[in-house]
């Protein structure tokens, strides 16, 4: 199916690797211009000259920035251009009780995983208002409905995402652009695979053997497994086509039956 991306230029940040790196080579597949995004020049290099390797024909580029720093945040931004996709992806996460977090900590969560979306809606939607078109996608998760005990932060800059995606939305009554929030579910992102990879090793327990532990141990979940960043992706790059034109406003769920409610 053609999704009717060539020509269209597309940033997605937190693009490195996972998800992010996932849903760019997805759209680069469609024939998109891909920006890719990462914390440092070596890992947007590497991940440029791997998405070139994937997708010969990809045109794509990186921009390397921390959005734990608004300074960095600021450089991106007045280097980017004009984008008709934004895929706000970027994001950390950790298991941290809720009394040892810090105020630092809640502020890196909030710049990473809520004001990079701010900072980035904030320079596209002018541009994608004014042409008729655009799309803006948020990598929410789950957590952002049914907040963990043991990840708060996370979850609570997971539900203002939420909120900022439908914010937005209104602002687009009558045009071309929409904005719209994916809510996914566990994933197994390289992050993940380097955490259960660090848990076998330190347990003794084979990484496939624990991977499988910790999807039974998910007793809401429908699918039963991980979730694969391809299956993030594809959802993604359905939602940065012109196929989507109806969906806007939107919060949808690829969370592998997690949540239990029916919205």
């Amino acid at each position: 199916m053609d999704l009717g991306l060539a020509g269209k230029r597309a940033f997605v940040s937190g693009s490195t690797q996972g998800i992010g790196y996932a849903i760019a080579r997805e759209l680069a597949e469609e024939g998109a211009a891909v920006v890719v995004n990462g914390r440092t020049a070596k890992r947007v290099d590497a991940a440029v000259e791997r998405l070139r390797g994937d997708v010969p024909s990809a045109d794509v580029s990186g921009i390397p920035a921390d959005f734990a720093d608004p300074g960095e945040v600021r450089a991106l931004v007045e280097s980017l251009g004009r984008v008709d996709i934004l895929v706000n992806n970027v994001g950390v996460f950790e298991v941290s009780a809720f009394q040892e977090i810090s105020d630092e900590d809640w502020q890196r969560y909030l710049d990473v995983n809520l004001m990079s979306g701010v900072r980035l809606s904030r320079h596209a939607l002018p541009a994608m208002l004014a042409g008729g078109w655009g799309r803006i996608i948020f990598v929410s998760s789950e957590s952002g409905v049914n907040v963990p005990a043991d990840m708060t932060h996370y979850g609570v800059t997971k539900a203002g995402m939420l909120a900022l995606g439908n914010g937005l939305a209104k602002l687009t009554r009558g045009t071309g652009v929409t904005v719209n929030t994916i809510l996914g579910g566990p994933t197994y992102s390289d992050g993940v695979a380097e955490a259960v990879a660090q848990i076998s090793r330190a347990q003794g327990m084979p990484a496939d053997q624990l991977k499988s532990a910790i999807a039974a141990g998910n007793t809401t979940s429908l699918l039963e497994r991980f979730i694969e960043p391809d299956e993030i992706a594809h959802l993604a790059t359905y939602l940065a086509s012109p196929l989507s034109s109806a969906t806007n406003g939107a919060a949808l769920r690829a969370d592998g039956g997690v949540l239990t409610g029916m919205l």
